[in-house]
């Protein structure tokens, strides 16, 4: 069974995902979606299907979506998910319209591997929360520049006066942290990187650094409270003399890669790279 998700107020048309349904019902393999939209889909709601039998997720969309429905449906996070992009910008939707049934036929006949990727785990005083690409800690409502204390594995890393810092996975190095001139990083590879978000001082730098150990960060300045946001999702602020812990999560995101696809080139047509490869 595949579980069909979409944002029907982002859809340009509803043919489109109808006839990825058709797809997939003609081949006797049963779809459902979330109870919102399973009028729409003409299927059987979520709620009333066994879980344990939902085999992919789908997402219809942009990256956006895909992070939408990790986090509204974190009981279906052990299940792969595959990205079609109804978008723009999309490195784990990277299945475009232009290529749909192609890229559907090789999904269907096993074409394909799939990633188990980095997840991070926060930790807030009694307030637990997860990211696949990144959690952000920002100045918010502040006027100006705050102090931000990390430290790795309970060793002093560094104190940031800053905007604010990115903690980001591989997975989301290609988002906000790679807008604030942090480094891109392979998607597998097991590292969290470090980034301050217009630093006061041109020296600091992203940081790369292995996922063993945590990460505790304190903010230090007399100010309003910042704000954390996970997946652009909003949490619990911070404080000053709160410490948030960040540490890999035991879960991870699994990802469909189709082998018809590879992370590079989708790195080269998304961010519109130019040159010849030789």
């Amino acid at each position: 069974m595949i579980a069909f998700f979409f944002n029907p107020q982002k859809i340009q048309s509803i043919d489109i995902i109808l006839s990825i349904r058709d797809f997939f019902q003609s081949r006797g393999i049963p779809v459902t979606g979330p109870d919102e939209v399973a009028n729409i889909l003409d299927v059987k709601p979520l709620s009333q299907v066994d879980m344990a039998k939902i085999n992919f997720l789908i997402s219809m969309g942009g990256d956006g979506t895909i992070l939408g429905v990790v986090h509204k449906y974190p009981n279906l996070t052990h299940i792969p998910i595959l990205g079609i992009n109804l978008g723009h910008l999309g490195f784990m939707a990277d299945i475009p319209l232009t290529d749909l049934f192609p890229s559907l036929e090789d999904f269907i006949d096993g074409k394909y591997t799939i990633d188990n990727r980095l997840m991070l785990e926060g930790k807030l005083s009694d307030h637990s929360f997860f990211a696949v690409n990144d959690i952000v800690i920002h100045r918010a409502m502040n006027p100006s520049l705050v102090e931000i204390s990390i430290s790795c594995g309970g060793k002093p890393l560094n104190t940031f006066e800053a905007d604010g810092v990115i903690i980001a996975t591989p997975n989301g190095s290609t988002a906000y942290s790679l807008a604030a001139g942090g480094p891109i990083i392979s998607p597998t590879l097991p590292a969290i990187v470090i980034t301050p978000i217009c630093p006061h001082t041109i020296s600091n730098r992203p940081i790369v650094i292995t996922p063993d150990e945590e990460l505790q960060i304190q903010y230090l300045s007399n100010y309003d409270p910042l704000e954390i946001r996970s997946d652009g999702f909003a949490t619990p602020s911070l404080k000053k003399g709160d410490i948030l812990r960040v540490f890999p999560s035991k879960k991870t995101f699994k990802l469909v890669n189709l082998l018809r696809r590879d992370y590079f080139s989708t790195l080269r047509s998304k961010l519109g790279w130019s040159g010849k490869l030789r």
